[in-house]
């Protein structure tokens, strides 16, 4: 077994017990265990040294060598509300995954969208040494954030600042609105509805572009009637695909803007005696587990790219692309489907 310090029973072995165990100084100690740039010392002095430190089982103070080598190995993790959203934990696993990788810690701090909270917590990570920042949203959208020590390196996350000024990871909404409408054409649909927010953000705008991109590759016009842009409750959903499913000529297919929409649109679908994929087939978007596995049958979904956004943000700022002065990294990582049942029945080509 290990011995302890020889300078007293149930003391916590110091710096300066391993420089005496090890016949050096303090000094030396501090250059070999922070493996001190430019400070030539025998391999026989370095091997004593960690000889002493796991005799004693000795650790460093991780704070005292974060001001000795001016880097604390922690970035700061700011959030509006998503540290309390089910989902959208997977940000959070993400960043974690990447931090750990590389022996960083992750600090993380919700604000549940206060405004005087996020300059706090802006402050109080700042006061923590931290590496490098990030600020991460609900949802995706522009942001204006608080005047920051523009030394400190920062991404945004699921978000973006409207001068573009800052690097950030976002989904590819683009992506997500052509994936979702090419699964529907690809199993033959031609008449497809799209369930829409009326709010005017980056999400409703960039999925209802791919959606039409998807119908101009498969030479199919754009029909306004098709779209119905609502809330995103299932109250919605249910009235919007009772409007869609009621037209002369209805669509066999939707694509909804939430898996909250698509509860609605499923009890539409219900109601009329159509089927589900058979009448209409149904692609969402978020992948809640809460509700797409759960409906029946289960539902197919867009999935956002929670944990590689988380990912790319860590990667990001501890190994950050070299990138020409003044033009900061704005990465859109893709949307991925997952098939399930309302798409296209179990055993159908």
């Amino acid at each position: 077994m290990a011995r302890r310090s020889d300078s007293g029973r149930g003391k916590r072995p110091s710096m300066a017990d391993v420089a005496q165990r090890a016949g050096v100084s303090q000094t030396t100690v501090s250059y070999v265990v922070n493996d001190t740039p430019h400070i030539r010392l025998p391999d026989e002095t370095r091997q004593r040294v960690w000889e002493a430190v796991r005799e004693l089982g000795w650790r460093p103070n991780a704070v005292a060598r974060s001001l000795s080598k001016r880097r604390s190995h922690t970035i700061g993790f700011l959030s509006d509300e998503i540290a309390t959203l089910p989902y959208a934990g997977h940000i959070i696993r993400g960043a974690q995954a990447a931090a750990w990788a590389r022996d960083t810690l992750l600090l993380v701090i919700s604000t549940d969208g206060d405004r005087h909270l996020e300059q706090r917590g802006f402050a109080l990570l700042l006061e923590r040494q931290v590496d490098a920042l990030i600020y991460a949203t609900m949802y995706h959208r522009a942001v204006t954030l608080p005047p920051i020590d523009p030394e400190i390196p920062l991404v945004l996350l699921n978000c973006f600042a409207a001068d573009g000024s800052t690097p950030s990871v976002v989904p590819d909404e683009v992506q997500g609105g052509r994936a979702a409408a090419e699964a529907l054409l690809t199993c033959g649909h031609r008449r497809i509805g799209f369930l829409n927010t009326h709010d005017p953000i980056p999400a409703a705008v960039g999925r209802l572009e791919g959606y039409r991109t998807a119908l101009a590759a498969a030479k199919l016009p754009f029909e306004p009637q098709l779209v119905r842009s609502a809330g995103t409750d299932a109250a919605e959903g249910y009235r919007c695909t009772l409007e869609l499913l009621q037209l002369p000529e209805r669509p066999t297919a939707l694509v909804c803007f939430k898996d909250v929409m698509a509860i609605g649109a499923y009890e539409a679908v219900k109601q009329l005696g159509l089927h589900i994929p058979d009448d209409v087939a149904i692609v969402s978007f978020d992948n809640l587990e809460v509700i797409a596995p759960q409906l029946f049958p289960p539902l197919a979904t867009m999935a956002l790219p929670h944990y590689e956004m988380g990912m790319w943000s860590v990667n990001y700022l501890l190994d950050p692309p070299g990138t020409p002065l003044g033009s900061p990294v704005h990465q859109r990582l893709p949307y991925r489907l997952i098939e399930r049942e309302s798409l296209i029945a179990a055993g159908r080509a």
